[in-house]
């Protein structure tokens, strides 16, 4: 077994939520052999008040989590990433930055609980949905023996992953 740790970077438009869930969840599941960033083409000013309130009552640590811009983890000298997975169709349809280190990709978008519209119940509910989708997803590539299956195998695994229950209409690949 490999002590590598692998940098896995979520991408999202505004990196206020469900990139933001994406990050948590995988640093708890997968601590150890995963350490998840997040990032958005146009990120927004702050992280969603409803991802940080959902993350805080499930136990995540939400104090280093902040949006923030693709840009830091595109240019030379970035931290090398490993996986890069969209959220979001938008993201997974803009042209990326070329990433160095040539990470895996893979389309894993779920609807934005930010556009939800309605009672503070049914958005707290939308919230809690992305939440469970991204969830179930992290888990399964945390549960990928990643050092012992070929490049071929471990890329459809991940497309594999992008079309679980939730998933939104399929984009483009990304580079």
């Amino acid at each position: 077994m490999s002590d590598r740790v692998f940098n896995v970077l979520f991408l999202c438009t505004g990196n206020s939520a469900r990139s933001i869930m994406a990050e948590a969840i995988l640093n708890e599941i997968g601590a150890g052999k995963f350490r998840a960033y997040s990032a958005g083409s146009q990120p927004k000013a702050e992280v969603h008040p409803e991802t940080i309130k959902l993350l805080q009552s499930l136990g995540h640590d939400t104090l280093a989590l902040r949006s923030k811009s693709w840009d830091e983890f595109g240019v030379a000298g970035a931290l090398e990433i490993d996986f890069v997975f969209t959220v979001c169709d938008n993201a997974a349809g803009e042209a990326c930055p070329v990433w160095p280190n040539q990470p895996m990709t893979a389309h894993w978008g779920v609807p934005d609980p930010a556009a939800t519209q309605g009672s503070q119940a049914e958005i707290a509910l939308a919230f809690k949905d992305v939440y469970r989708m991204l969830r179930q997803r992290i888990a399964a590539f945390a549960a990928l023996p990643i050092v012992a299956i070929d490049c071929l195998t471990l890329q459809s695994r991940l497309k594999d992953i992008g079309s679980m229950e939730g998933a939104t209409v399929k984009a483009p690949e990304i580079n």
